[in-house]
């Protein structure tokens, strides 16, 4: 009967103790995801208030946070269910340097993430070349870039290879400038035609009005004579405006009866008597 007793009382000390544990452990996640929630709201918060504070940089800081508390909440958890976690500290200093070497890419994104949160050559939506490939920035977090090609593809890019690369931001400043050419054939009344080209341009609400757009002669080729055309417009109309433009000129030169060269080779043939 004793011994009866005895392993009930210590059954009972048991699932008192897994008890106690699961709800320690179940209160500690529970924490961890009102801090998330609580410390996602501030950063949004802070976010709307402050311009330099850019949805890029906090997309980044709530992804490293996350990381920061679920790894705190993991060490709390086990120290609930009584693993012993001092010999695995001690041995972060002989598997550290193991892991410095195996993560060393991964590391290097992280703090590449940093540089480009901290620096904000591009925000989410911007349309970027970034070395040799271009895209509009979709996502951004601790190990990569996200971009969406014109020809939608996605492409993920690890943070240290952006960060090493050039960066050309189009969509970051206010206007953008097109450089088109136009060709006439030689012979051809080069004010007439500047004039054809300037009242396509003027039909374009898109393009600024200042500056004003330039049309100059700038190549003497071997079977026209070439107009550069730049105009300024906003980055989002940029596009449109250039595959207007090629159609628009075609039919105003036309109508204006100014002939647009192709290539042509004047053969002359002489006889000797």
């Amino acid at each position: 009967m004793e011994n009866e007793m005895e392993v009930l009382y210590t059954a009972i000390s048991w699932m008192e103790r897994i008890g106690i544990q699961l709800i320690c452990s179940i209160a500690t996640i529970i924490i961890a995801k009102i801090l998330l929630r609580v410390i996602k709201k501030v950063l949004t918060k802070v976010e709307q208030k402050y311009e330099k504070f850019t949805p890029l940089m906090l997309g980044f800081l709530i992804k490293l946070i996350q990381v920061l508390i679920w790894i705190l909440a993991i060490l709390v958890v086990l120290g609930f269910w009584g693993i012993n976690l001092t010999p695995v500290i001690a041995g972060l200093g002989v598997t550290g340097v193991v892991l410095g070497f195996a993560l060393q890419e991964s590391i290097s994104s992280i703090f590449s993430g940093m540089m480009l949160a901290i620096n904000q050559p591009f925000g989410i939506g911007d349309y970027v070349d970034i070395g040799s490939t271009s895209g509009t920035v979709k996502a951004m977090d601790i190990m990569s870039v996200t971009l969406r090609t014109p020809d939608n593809k996605k492409i993920t890019m690890s943070n240290k290879i952006v960060w090493s690369q050039v960066i050309v931001n189009y969509s970051d400043l206010d206007k953008r400038r097109l450089d088109m050419t136009a060709g006439v054939a030689y012979g051809t009344n080069l004010d007439s035609a500047k004039s054809v080209i300037k009242s396509v341009l003027d039909s374009y609400p898109e393009v600024l009005k200042d500056p004003e757009p330039v049309i100059e002669v700038s190549n003497l080729a071997d079977s026209e004579v070439t107009f550069i055309v730049r105009p300024w417009v906003k980055p989002s109309d940029y596009w449109n405006v250039n595959w207007r433009f090629q159609k628009d000129i075609y039919n105003a030169f036309e109508k204006a009866g100014i002939e647009i060269p192709y290539n042509k080779l004047d053969v002359n043939v002489t006889t000797q008597a």
